[in-house]
């Protein structure tokens, strides 16, 4: 099973969990979660005014060993207006524009979509069971 939760965050609501909101997925192969501004195809669903995120921004698929990876999908643009980046425990990571990384098996961590012109993000957070 994957758990995610994501909350968005803008300057003065730093801190601020309100509003959170959750999606999860079993860990069984071709399941996919996806986060974005188009709520006909994303579990998890970002304002739609907040451009720096695709209409589809992440993608979490579970491969065929029940293992989850998570892809920053390449949008409309060349260059993106967000930077994304993997953080587990005390280690940060860079999702690069179009790749995908490995979420680590039974644990925990967040992918922070930040805005590169303006203070605000988007924070999922994930676990993944064993």
């Amino acid at each position: 099973m994957l758990e995610l939760t994501m909350a968005t965050v803008s300057g003065a609501d730093a801190g601020v969990t309100a509003g959170m909101t959750m999606a999860d997925a079993p860990s069984e192969p071709g399941a996919v979660l996806r986060v974005g501004r188009d709520a006909s195809v994303c579990r998890l669903v970002t304002p739609e005014d907040w451009l720096f995120v695709s209409r589809v921004h992440l993608e979490f698929l579970c491969g065929p060993d029940g293992g989850w990876q998570v892809s920053w999908l390449r949008g409309s643009q060349a260059d993106p207006s967000a930077e994304v980046r993997l953080v587990v425990g005390e280690y940060a990571q860079a999702v690069g524009y179009g790749s995908a990384v490995r979420l680590p098996r039974g644990g925990s961590g967040e992918l922070v979509v930040q805005d590169r012109t303006a203070p605000r993000s988007v924070n999922v957070g994930f676990y993944h069971e064993v």
